[in-house]
């Protein structure tokens, strides 16, 4: 079986909302107001009764003055309900009206009532019904054997708590309607702002992601479209650089991909071609298999970017350096590589980061002048890698660190022109910075620096040092 299915618009939830508080509050505040009303008019009838003392004492005269059978039921009026004096009767413990033990009371003589004639029970006041009258009956002793009880109807009560139980129900239906009328009314009014995003939103799918919301005050659904404006540029410069890096991929592939398709070709017609030649074309196909491998995995690793679940682990950035520094003097062991390396603690990802270091590396030892040596400093969380090549020149070094760029000297050289830039996305994702500049005395000077927010020393190690000459 399907359970209650509510309304899908907002709007509509609103007002049924807004409804059914309203519908709550007056039920609540009728049900209160009902009953404050009903304890007022039977209070009044209660007080009315326990008012009547003169018939108690004169009753209680009566019975001490007079005990002969047939006396007492000609003081008592007939047996009709009605009037402010109401009705009174005189009962006994055996039930029956005192003086007229045949006639039936008029008022139902409950044991309660048996009880206080008998002395052992207090006066009380209770509900009855006689000849289809709802009456307040005040059942109360006089002496020892005889009980009075005062009836009075409550007709014209339950009459006027009856109207009133019918005003309260039509009042909490029209407050229903009303407050589900106004609440449709206010909904439609504050939500048009959400209305007009939605619409603006839905009218931005399936078009150029350069388009942007309308933004007008400053509350909070000018925050959200001032929020999703800013998705839409983060997005926008994303889908930027993805169809950037898949042109400069392309075109970087052109070339090896037409070199090794050539030299293929020529090996598979070269039935009679020497020796020598052979091996210089499958060492050249070799060349071009391993360029196009890393140029590959250069693009795979700009693509995926950093995990942010392994930016969070804490590392020692010298150790990290070390290790990356002896890697690299195995690689290129004509290289000398001299290391001042202060001891410091970052958070991010060690892989990404020594992919980085060993970029900085390569490229210094790619470009070093023969026999010089190259210099790694990390201080303050900053790390300098600096060759002592031809440096620089000054239009280039704005656009070392861009995808595929790579300077008129570097176009014979092996290389991507992707080392640098993933030197740079590690950098941004780790909240680093990167910066390259020509160093006093020649050759150049690549910089990879963390804030010193992020930067912090190792425990009991603000003296240790790692270091070689």
């Amino acid at each position: 079986m399907s359970g209650l299915r509510l309304p899908t618009s907002l709007g509509a939830r609103l007002s049924l909302a807004a409804a059914a508080a309203v519908a709550v509050a007056i039920a609540l505040a009728s049900v209160a107001g009902y009953f404050a009303v009903r304890a007022k008019l039977r209070g009044q009838v209660d007080q009315a009764l326990e008012s009547r003392a003169d018939v108690v004492d004169g009753l209680r005269k009566f019975v001490l003055s007079v005990q002969q059978p047939g006396v007492l039921g000609a003081a008592l009026p007939p047996p009709a309900f009605g009037g402010a004096a109401g009705y009174v009767q005189l009962v006994t413990p055996a039930g029956a009206i005192a003086g007229h033990p045949e006639l039936r009371p008029a008022v139902p003589v409950t044991p309660a009532a048996r009880k206080v004639a008998e002395g052992g029970q207090q006066a009380f006041l209770a509900d009855e019904h006689a000849s289809g009258v709802h009456l307040r009956v005040l059942t109360a002793p006089i002496e020892p054997g005889y009980a009075v009880q005062i009836a009075r109807p409550l007709t014209e009560t339950d009459h006027t708590l009856r109207s009133l139980r019918l005003l309260l129900v039509g009042i909490m239906g029209a407050g229903v309607l009303l407050a589900a009328g106004l609440g449709w009314l206010v909904s439609r009014t504050a939500l048009q702002p959400v209305r007009r995003f939605t619409e603006e939103t839905e009218a931005v799918t399936g078009e150029p992601v350069g388009r942007r919301l309308t933004v007008e005050g400053d509350d909070e659904i000018a925050r959200l479209a001032r929020s999703f404006n800013t998705t839409l540029e983060a997005l926008e410069s994303s889908v930027a650089s993805q169809r950037q890096l898949v042109a400069d991929a392309s075109h970087e592939l052109r070339t090896p991909l037409a070199s090794l398709r050539t030299n293929i070709q020529v090996l598979a017609r070269a039935n009679g071609m020497p020796a020598d030649e052979r091996t210089r074309l499958m060492r050249d196909v070799q060349l071009e298999l391993d360029e196009l491998t890393a140029l590959v995995g250069d693009v795979v690793d700009l693509a995926r970017g950093a995990q942010p679940d392994t930016l969070s682990q804490e590392l020692r950035l010298d150790e990290l350096a070390a290790a990356c520094v002896d890697k690299a003097r195995r690689r290129v062991p004509a290289t000398d590589f001299i290391e001042e390396l202060e001891p410091c603690v970052v958070r991010g990802d060690p892989d990404r980061l020594g992919r980085a270091i060993d970029n900085l590396l390569d490229n210094a030892s790619k470009w070093n002048r023969p026999g010089a040596p190259v210099e790694v400093t990390l201080r303050g969380g900053a790390l300098t890698v600096r060759d002592h090549g031809p440096g620089i020149p000054e239009d280039d070094l704005p656009h070392v660190f861009d995808r595929f760029y790579r300077a008129s000297e570097a176009r014979g050289l092996p290389g991507s022109g992707l080392g640098l830039a993933i030197v740079r996305q590690v950098a941004e994702a780790h909240g680093a910075s990167v910066g390259a500049a020509n160093a006093e005395g020649g050759g150049a000077s690549l910089e990879l620096a963390f804030p010193a927010e992020l930067v912090s020393l190792p425990a009991g190690a603000a003296e240790e040092r790692v270091s070689s000459p």
